[in-house]
């Protein structure tokens, strides 16, 4: 099958109401990147010293050598800047998510001790803060056993959330295949959390964020000043404010890390942001755990029958009467590159509609010559297919009196004799008095003029018919 692996529909236009708790408009989740110790260093094993993150402008990689000044930069992190941001949230008693790289929380030990006396979730960041892009499926596999292991044996218990971060495109199936992790968070891709189904484990993933992330103020385009990173927060918690005031609550990852936002002059804008969110009020601060524990009690998953995953004898068998007698349609949108944004009504209305409009005209007249009489013979004897039953009784038309019957069975006659087809048009769209205004309208156009209209009918018809199936 041709199918498209990546999902642009998400939760389409109406995504559900998250119902925080306490009625919150945001859930605010704070993160602390703890990588201090499990960066690229030559000592940690690695071929090269650190250049990601950093106050050093335009760092490169030191291949076979220590970089004393990058060290010095994360040092900074684990000796200031973590008890900086430790005295912050604690003082205010904001529950904290760390991603934990597992090697530098075992160089870490005072730093660990502090985020479990606080109650801090303690999550994992892999077992080192490198890039994972070219790594092997099969290391990337046994590095993700370690951290787990390794994590346990730091830590107590086994980490319940992953976040890699310098991801692979295998990341997210590897660390899922576990079945270890409540959330994993290496997406970007939505403002809620939302389920991702890989093989028979229906994964719970925590979109996490790259621009409300302190990292801006060690890449470019980036922030400056405290007062930047502030405005930035608070302009994003405003709009989110706004719109779960509407009815649309979502969540709000913010990305921390020591060695950046822990400096003076940057924590600055972090202070005045939660000051901002304490005056406005609707927030609900989270861990991830406790947001993930929410959304599985509020919005567990449920699987469908996905059409894109389908063989081609059931997507025949399930959508071949979308358009009437017509199930070749079917089975050529299923050769389409299909893929998430085709499972629901209007995805795959759109696919089955290409195949429509790319049929000879020949092909499409036949289409339309599948459709039966509005109110006609058919109707009658009860012979028409159940979705062209429910339809015309949708607008009463199987309750006609004899003398309305009379009155469509002679346009019916009259329209065919003109133009070669029966009259369609969308009846669930329509009254019995708007189809017989239509009928009459129509019935004075020219045939090539009908037959685009009729054509265009056929398609809002199949939409409809989708709509009863798909979400």
């Amino acid at each position: 099958m041709n199918r498209y692996p990546r999902d642009f529909r998400g939760y389409g236009p109406n995504p559900p109401d998250a119902q925080w708790p306490g009625g919150a408009k945001v859930a605010i989740s704070l993160v602390l990147n703890y990588e201090e110790g499990g960066e690229n260093n030559i000592l940690h094993g690695d071929g090269q010293s650190e250049a990601f993150l950093s106050d050093i402008a335009g760092a490169q990689p030191w291949p076979g050598q220590r970089h004393w000044n990058m060290e010095s930069l994360y040092d900074y992190g684990a000796r200031a800047g973590f008890w900086r941001l430790h005295r912050l949230f604690t003082e205010r008693q904001l529950p904290v998510t760390v991603y934990g790289v597992t090697s530098a929380l075992a160089r870490n030990p005072e730093q660990l001790a502090a985020m479990q006396d606080a109650g801090w979730e303690v999550a994992s960041h892999g077992l080192k803060w490198i890039d994972h892009r070219d790594m092997p499926e099969e290391l990337e596999r046994a590095q993700i056993a370690e951290s787990i292991r390794l994590h346990t044996e730091l830590t107590g218990e086994a980490p319940r959330g992953w976040y890699t971060g310098r991801s692979s495109l295998n990341t997210v199936r590897l660390t899922a295949e576990t079945g270890q992790f409540t959330w994993i968070s290496d997406t970007y891709d939505d403002d809620l959390p939302w389920w991702m189904e890989i093989g028979d484990r229906d994964q719970l993933i925590l979109p996490y964020t790259l621009e409300a992330n302190d990292m801006r103020f060690a890449t470019a385009p980036g922030y400056i000043t405290g007062e930047q990173f502030f405005q930035y927060l608070r302009d994003t918690y405003d709009t989110l404010h706004a719109e779960g005031s509407a009815g649309r609550p979502k969540m709000f990852s913010i990305g921390l890390h020591c060695r950046l936002i822990g400096r003076p002059g940057k924590i600055a804008g972090l202070i005045r942001f939660l000051d901002h969110v304490q005056a406005k009020g609707g927030a609900w601060f989270a861990a991830r755990r406790d947001i993930a524990a929410h959304w599985s009690a509020t919005h567990p998953h449920r699987r469908i029958e996905r059409p894109s995953a389908m063989s081609l004898d059931r997507f025949t068998e399930r959508f071949g009467g979308i358009y009437e007698h017509s199930p070749w349609v079917a089975t050529r949108g299923h050769a389409l590159e299909l893929g998430p944004a085709h499972d629901s009504a209007t995805g795959l209305a759109n696919a089955l509609a290409r195949v429509f409009r790319s049929a000879s005209p020949d092909e499409r007249l036949a289409v339309l010559k599948a459709h039966p009489d509005l109110a006609g013979k058919l109707a009658t004897a009860r012979r028409l297919t159940p979705e062209s039953t429910a339809e015309q009784a949708s607008a009463a038309l199987d309750a006609l009196t004899d003398a309305e019957r009379a009155e469509f069975q002679r346009l019916n006659a009259a329209y065919t004799a003109k133009h070669g087809f029966p009259f369609i048009i969308a009846v669930r769209d329509n009254t019995r008095a708007s189809i017989l205004a239509a009928f009459q309208t129509r019935l004075a156009n020219d045939t090539a003029t009908e037959f685009t209209t009729a054509c265009a009918q056929v398609e809002r018809i199949a939409t409809l018919r989708l709509k009863d199936q798909l979400p």
